[in-house]
């Protein structure tokens, strides 16, 4: 048994919300119970040893309302050094906290409703991520608010589930033409119709991290009314029948691949829903797997939602109350989170799109539908613990560099920049995921893997040879850019423009060519 099992049967984890009072007006926390703290949302941030926080704020249902963005602007001023970002599961996080302001953080998020941070990290059922497009859209199946609601407090927080084998991430999807989130999450819900009829098709066992694992069907048609009893059952299954051993061995698609999904669903049928699932076909796949999500959208009741496309999801408490502000003057005060550390705001009148996007460019959150709005990165050696590289700084300056470059793209790219092996900006999965890693214990360089997708070809990317080092990472961008717009075919994505010409040309010998030499006059 691990240490952290060994710790999770001696005090039931959420009983860190009991020892955090405790720990802040002591002013340190028990280092035999730092682990314990992700199940409230936190972590120890780099260095470690000063001290500091960083916290994760859930966003259940991905929506909430322009004073809810205030408070957490003031939380992020207040106690975190005006640092904000928006995660890829539609949370918040905050960075430089200390323990003595936590139970005050509690109390400002508290008045909020949606916004908490129970399970927010740990071994136990994560942000429940919905689709952005909820309500809005008119190509959705359904509206999965409700139901994600029904699952976040059926599942996440809920004391049956404070001691999975590793942690365990559940997406819902409307509308599954533009999405793909389903298949790097231990549950996927795809909403589709079958005949006349609503209902979803059920993914379970996907993860990334150092060895990646894409969801599996099950093969069964779920009922709306019968999602939260589902999701309450394959999260019991794991729960009782996951590895617990070894902690890199233990996600649920580890489970999936040695006994494949049939034999899991007769494990939830038989042992926890007590009746056969009815089976079904395939809901349709997207092509590019919610990047073609971006700028300004037609709603079904006529208004518009704008998708705000954040650098790398990092806004500050300035930008944040500007939105707020926009949410109210050109919207209904209500703002919305995506799993690509995007925001939007919906409910905008024809009229005012065109003032709204003034504004935003005003503060550089304009609802771009090029790059910025498809490029992603985690929180790196900036505040990571595990992180080999710096990422944030350095793909925002990425973003800089080519966005203007290349706006007549014609097809969405993706660029997913994560600064260790653990996937947490799903380098895999993207026609561009740069992997961080040291050469020589320090040159900070990038492992590339290429052409992935969590849209129609549903693949991991191939990992190429070689590195591309940190220094080089614009050029080499730019140039598998160049190469891409000047022979793609109209309407072709990348992911078919490197089938049809070959991975092996996007290696990083074959694009970077070797540096000069300088010889001296």
């Amino acid at each position: 048994m691990s240490d952290i099992e060994a710790l999770k049967k001696e005090i039931p984890p959420f009983q860190i919300f009991d020892l955090i009072p405790q720990y802040a007006a002591q002013g340190f926390i028990n280092p035999e119970h730092t682990d314990l703290l992700k199940w409230a949302g936190i972590y120890p941030q780099r260095p470690q040893e000063d001290g500091y926080l960083m916290m994760r704020v859930k966003v259940p249902t991905a929506e909430f309302n322009s004073d809810t963005l205030r408070v957490v602007a003031s939380i992020s001023e207040d106690y975190g050094r005006g640092f904000l970002d928006v995660t890829d599961r539609q949370a918040f996080q905050f960075h430089w906290l200390t323990i003595d302001k936590v139970p005050e953080i509690f109390r400002r998020l508290e008045p909020v409703g949606l916004l908490h941070t129970k399970g927010a990290c740990g071994d136990t059922v994560r942000a429940v991520i919905a689709s952005p497009l909820a309500g809005l859209d008119a190509r959705e199946v359904i509206d999965v608010r409700p139901i994600a609601a029904a699952m976040e407090g059926t599942l996440s927080g809920n004391p049956d589930f404070q001691d999975l084998p590793r942690k365990f991430k559940i997406s819902l999807t409307g509308t599954p033409e533009l999405e793909g989130i389903h298949l790097v999450n231990d549950i996927g819900f795809l909403a589709h119709r079958v005949g006349d009829e609503v209902g979803f098709d059920v993914w379970v066992g996907g993860g990334l991290g150092a060895v990646a694992h894409l969801a599996k069907r099950l093969g069964v048609f779920v009922r709306p009314e019968e999602v939260v009893e589902v999701g309450r059952a394959i999260a019991a299954a794991y729960r009782d029948h996951g590895y617990r051993v070894s902690r890199k061995k233990s996600r649920l698609k580890f489970l999936i691949k040695d006994i494949g999904p049939e034999r899991f669903r007769e494990i939830v049928e038989t042992e926890y829903l007590g009746r056969p699932l009815r089976d079904g076909p395939p809901a349709p796949v997207a092509r590019f797997g919610g990047n073609d999500v971006l700028g300004v959208n037609p709603q079904k009741d006529g208004l518009n939602y704008v998708v705000v496309a954040t650098t790398v999801g990092r806004i500050d408490p300035y930008k944040a109350r500007r939105l707020a502000a926009l949410a109210d003057r050109y919207g209904q005060g209500v703002l919305r989170t995506t799993a690509f550390q995007n925001m939007m705001i919906p409910h905008v009148k024809s009229e005012d799109v065109a003032a709204l996007t003034a504004e935003l460019e005003a503060i550089d959150l304009a609802p771009k539908t090029t790059l910025r709005g498809t490029t992603i990165a985690c929180t790196g050696t900036q505040f990571c613990r595990l992180a080999l590289t710096e990422t944030k700084a350095r793909t925002a300056n990425l973003v800089e560099h080519i966005e203007a470059k290349f706006a007549d793209l014609d097809v969405p790219f993706t660029i997913n920049l994560t600064g260790c092996s653990n996937a947490c900006t799903r380098y895999q999965v993207a026609d561009l995921g740069f992997m961080g890693s040291l050469r020589g214990g320090e040159e900070e360089v990038y492992q590339v893997h290429l052409a992935g997708s969590i849209g129609e070809a549903q693949r991991t990317g191939d990992k190429l040879k070689g590195f591309v080092p940190a220094v080089r990472l614009n050029e080499y961008v730019e140039a598998v850019l160049g190469d891409f717009r000047s022979g793609k075919l109209p309407g072709e994505s990348f992911v078919e423009y490197a089938d049809r010409v070959g991975h092996e040309r996007f290696t990083p010998d074959t694009v970077l060519k070797p540096e000069r030499e300088v010889v001296p006059a």
